[in-house]
């Protein structure tokens, strides 16, 4: 009896002082979300990044019960935003909605401030869209192969249109350039609407415009080829480049989420089942393709496997056209 009397206390006094820990990490870990749950979008709002955040988070919002709200950070090419969500608490409450410029930047910038394939981890894709090759309505040309003469035949005096400097417009341009045997100037501008209103106008002899820009304009101008591995289901009879022999324009532009990286992999499975679910709704499908863009999903492995495809891509491009930026 002595025995247990004096092992009573022992336990006693390891239960108590086991105990809390115990049950503030029971506590600590509720089922995710139990929080409010930000987006950051590096952009205005406005844009095709900021439109799909928003009606993802609202979808989320809706299925999970917790408030989503978007934050928009925009400057310096995404990369304000960017640093914002690395320097955040990887718990899996703060989002970035960013989208292939994550991975062009360190191909043309020889100093970022982070590493965007070390700090952020691919959660899910949920957009994927391309450009349009086009050319004025008044254009004589009617064909790819019909530019590249008229190149030829005029060097120096032909240009393109890019919505940005080392932006995927810019790559494919330069693509263009490379193995057509042209010379062609770049001309870029501060987003896609300026170039739309040069083209529709005639002051711009060719542009490279993403998809979402370019089809609600689409009868004011003549799209002669579009990037990506298919045909456009809007414009079934727009070649693709690799049909007319072109190469490295398969890979297409992408949106998609990220957490910053040590987030839990359970969470990041979690956000990216959710979203898939939420990109396969009749109601979202169908703006999507209002968008003129396509429907994304799948696990984050997935996601990181297209990273890992596209960067070497982009940065063969940008090595073989120097295409630079500064920060």
């Amino acid at each position: 009896m002595k025995m247990i009397r004096r092992a009573l206390p022992a336990a006693t006094l390891a239960l108590l002082t086991s105990s809390p820990w115990a049950l503030s990490s029971a506590v600590a870990q509720p089922a995710y979300p139990s929080a409010p749950i930000k987006i950051i979008v590096p952009y205005p709002a406005g844009g095709a990044s900021d439109a799909v955040a928003r009606m993802i988070g609202e979808k989320l919002q809706q299925a999970w019960g917790q408030p989503v709200y978007i934050d928009n950070k925009p400057g310096a090419s995404g990369i304000i935003g960017t640093q914002a969500t690395i320097k955040s608490p990887a718990d899996g409450y703060t989002l970035l909605a960013h989208n292939v410029v994550l991975i062009q930047q360190p191909a043309v910038m020889e100093k970022l401030s982070f590493n965007a394939f070390k700090d952020l981890l691919p959660v899910v894709m949920t957009i994927r869209t391309t450009n349009l090759f086009v050319v004025p309505n008044d254009s004589p040309v009617k064909s790819v192969a019909e530019f590249v003469a008229q190149a030829k035949a005029n060097p120096n005096k032909l240009s393109y249109g890019s919505y940005g400097i080392a932006s995927g417009a810019h790559f494919q341009g330069e693509l263009l350039k490379m193995q057509a045997g042209v010379d062609l100037a770049h001309v870029p501008f501060q987003g896609s609407a300026p170039m739309i209103t040069n083209i529709v106008g005639g002051q711009l002899p060719s542009a490279f415009i993403d998809v979402p820009s370019a089809l609600p304009h689409i009868k004011s101008m003549r799209p002669l080829a579009v990037g990506g591995p298919q045909r456009l289901q809007e414009l079934p009879n727009v070649p693709t480049f690799a049909e007319l022999g072109y190469k490295s324009f398969e890979p297409m532009g992408w949106h998609g989420l990220f957490l910053p990286a040590g987030a839990p992999p359970a969470v990041a499975q979690k956000i990216a089942n959710e979203v898939s679910n939420i990109l396969r709704m009749p109601d979202v499908l169908a703006k999507l393709k209002t968008l003129g863009v396509i429907a994304g999903g799948g696990t984050p492995e997935e996601f990181a496997q297209q990273i890992k495809a596209d960067a070497p891509v982009y940065a063969e491009i940008a090595k073989a056209a120097n295409i630079r930026l500064t920060q």
